[in-house]
């Protein structure tokens, strides 16, 4: 089993520590709380055609439309390596596994949401299939701590743990290109990302194989894929897209390494490919991009519970977990692939146990997904409820 970078669980504790925060003084002084988080940083100085009128820069857009992309650019990236490199753990047959289990564990968590929705639902701002795009992402990163303590940290359940986890997690992202609110009229901004790709694709990164040397330099430059990072984001954000999605569309035009070492590898510190670099400098700052994401969506209300609560409860706790085990077992009969190596069922009953745990990707949708209000915070409740599966699974696997 390859060695994990520490910063996952630098990650976790920054997250969980900006949530801790926000629910004591959201808790504490509510008023206070959302006058700061809600307060209008600066004025976009940008024509009314690049933006709509109603939004703003606070500290939650910021964090969550802007900061948070370099997260998720930082989970695409590892998603990416493992579908086309050597010996990536999704690449070829390999992959039938994963992707069935992910997308069984979405399935199951999206239909037992609009099940439980329709019998128990009763906010009056909730139409049926309200918010199914909340329980379709996870969370790889507190998934991933928890297993540690679960599996140990040599195990190789982590791998396909993680790996499940960042499928549902960028599925999650991208559902929500379904729920969100689009004019038609803004979707030509769209031909912005499309643009910068194919133009740094062509001037630079298909020349990190050249056999000139020069055009090799040229294609390890990293200024020419931080720019169209930044018309990608642009793009996808002023066609009324959720900006988290911004910067994937550049992932597959910046050259990479020959193989892969594993999600999050400790080895990849040692790469130098314009992608593994680009992925070095924004670790240390994502501590703190996920500390504040944790500060302004992570505040629990304690009492709005509501059935929204127990419609979350049920998404993630019973529809993930059964989804995911018909998801092994349909693989399993499908491809005819046994589990990977060392791997028991009792292993992959963890790993759906794990996949309830839902927090950073829901917390993103909630504002696109949900009405908002009442709804949401219940919502967010329910979120922060099932967390509570984690120490429930240490202590088992304790005893």
């Amino acid at each position: 089993m390859y060695r994990v970078s520490t910063f996952i669980r630098h990650f976790a504790h920054a997250l969980l520590l900006g949530a801790l925060i926000a629910t004591i003084w959201v808790n504490l002084s509510p008023a206070s709380y959302y006058d700061v988080m809600e307060r209008r940083l600066f004025p976009l100085p940008l024509p009314a055609g690049l933006i709509s009128d109603h939004v703003v820069v606070t500290l939650i857009t910021l964090t969550s439309d802007a900061l948070m992309a370099l997260f998720f650019f930082l989970l695409g990236k590892e998603l990416w390596e493992a579908n086309m490199l050597e010996r990536g753990a999704l690449h070829g047959r390999r992959g039938a596994l994963p992707f069935l289990a992910t997308l069984g564990a979405i399935a199951g968590a999206v239909l037992v949401w609009l099940l439980v929705s329709a019998l128990i639902e009763t906010a009056e701002e909730a139409a049926f299939g309200t918010g199914w795009a909340v329980p379709v992402g996870g969370d790889a990163v507190l998934s991933y701590v928890i297993g540690r303590h679960v599996f140990g940290k040599g195990s190789p359940a982590l791998h396909l743990l993680l790996l499940i986890a960042i499928g549902a997690d960028l599925a999650g992202l991208l559902a929500l290109t379904l729920v969100a609110p689009l004019d038609p009229a803004r979707l030509v901004w769209l031909a912005l990302p499309l643009g910068a790709v194919l133009a740094v694709w062509l001037m630079f990164g298909r020349h990190a194989r050249a056999r000139s040397e020069r055009e090799r330099q040229e294609a390890r430059h990293l200024w020419p894929y931080i720019i169209a990072g930044l018309a990608s984001w642009v793009g996808v954000t002023a066609a009324g897209l959720p900006g988290a999605l911004g910067l994937l569309p550049v992932i597959p035009a910046i050259p990479h390494a020959r193989r892969a070492f594993g999600l999050f590898a400790e080895a990849e510190e040692l790469l130098h490919d314009p992608l593994n670099r680009i992925a070095h400098m924004v670790v240390k700052p994502l501590v703190a991009v996920l500390f504040l994401f944790g500060l302004t969506r992570g505040g629990i209300d304690l009492r709005a519970f509501a059935p929204t609560t127990i419609t979350v409860l049920a998404a993630f706790w019973i529809g993930k977990p059964l989804g995911l085990m018909l998801g092994v077992t349909l693989a399993r009969r499908l491809s005819g692939l046994p589990l990977p190596a060392d791997l028991a069922m009792a292993d992959i009953v963890r790993i759906a146990a794990l996949m309830g745990l839902g927090f950073t990707v829901p917390l993103v949708a909630l504002e696109t997904a949900l009405p908002g209000g009442a709804m949401a915070e219940a919502a967010r409740l329910g979120l922060a409820l099932s967390l509570l599966i984690g120490p429930l699974l240490i202590v088992t696997h304790r005893r």
